[in-house]
């Protein structure tokens, strides 16, 4: 199937490893010229080099921490013609409510939801000239069932699906589609270097600790798995294309069932 995706210029933030880079492979096999993002030109340099060998796609990349303003202004400058934004940076830390500090708080709202919300806030107008564009929110399915391991990751997931569908609203009538994707217990980077740090020094091995986690942490998930980053992608490059004009204001999941709701 085309998505029709040829030609348009897509950025996607936090895009050097996991979901982000799948996203980024994703859309340049479509045809898109994608640009990736990373807080230090190594690793952006790094995943550009992978993109255009494994893709042969026209595939830019841009070095700087998105989470602040003056970042995220310099990339807008630097490439005004973004269509299709994909805000996928995020970070997660498990920890104890009560041990949670202000400036933690703050940290995870500034880095997970004010990143998105400027750069949205950056790019709609050049959108709205256009009438076109496709703004995309990557929440998580920690938005509907709050971890009580990572309650203020959670609170920012959450966060992003009221931007998204307030943003959807804002734009009604054009042709500028906003939606957040909520993918589950995902194989990224992150995961497997998470697993790997609660591993060390044991004899269980990755598969070990996945039949565990959906046995006793993740019991609802209805595949019994962590998804593959590529399975997030395809759900994110749909949403992305011309083909989706009528998807909007949405809340899409790519959980493996684990919201328990059909709903």
């Amino acid at each position: 199937m085309d998505l029709n995706l040829k030609g348009k210029r897509a950025l996607i933030s936090g895009s050097t490893a996991g979901i982000g880079l799948a996203i980024a492979a994703s859309l340049a096999r479509e045809g898109a010229h994608v640009i990736v993002n990373g807080r230090s030109q190594g690793p952006v340099d790094k995943a550009v080099a992978e993109l255009k060998e494994a893709t042969g796609g026209d595939v830019t990349g841009f070095a700087g921490d998105l989470s602040t303003a003056a970042v995220a202004e310099d990339l807008a400058r630097r490439h005004p013609d973004v269509e299709i934004l994909v805000n996928n940076l995020g970070i997660f830390e498990p920890k104890p409510f009560e041990e949670i500090p202000d400036a933690d708080w703050m940290r995870f709202f500034d880095v997970n939801v004010l990143s998105g919300v400027r750069l949205a806030r950056l790019f709609l107008p050049a959108m709205k000239r256009a009438d076109w564009g496709r703004i995309i929110f990557i929440s998580s399915e920690s938005a509907i069932q709050i971890p009580t391991e990572m309650i203020h990751y959670g609170m920012t997931k959450t966060a992003q699906i009221a931007v998204a569908r307030g943003l959807a609203e804002a734009v009604a009538g054009t042709g500028i589609t906003v939606n957040s994707v909520l993918p589950g217990p995902t194989k990224s980077r992150g995961v497997v270097d998470f697993v790997g740090a609660l591993t060390q020094g044991s004899d269980k091995s990755f598969d070990d600790f996945e039949e565990e986690f959906f046995e006793k942490v993740r019991p609802t998930s209805l595949i019994k798995r962590f998804a593959s980053t590529e399975e997030v992608a395809s759900m994110v490059t749909y949403l992305a294309s011309p083909l989706a004009s009528a998807t909007t204001g949405a809340t899409l999941r790519v959980d493996g069932g684990v919201i328990k709701s059909a709903f």
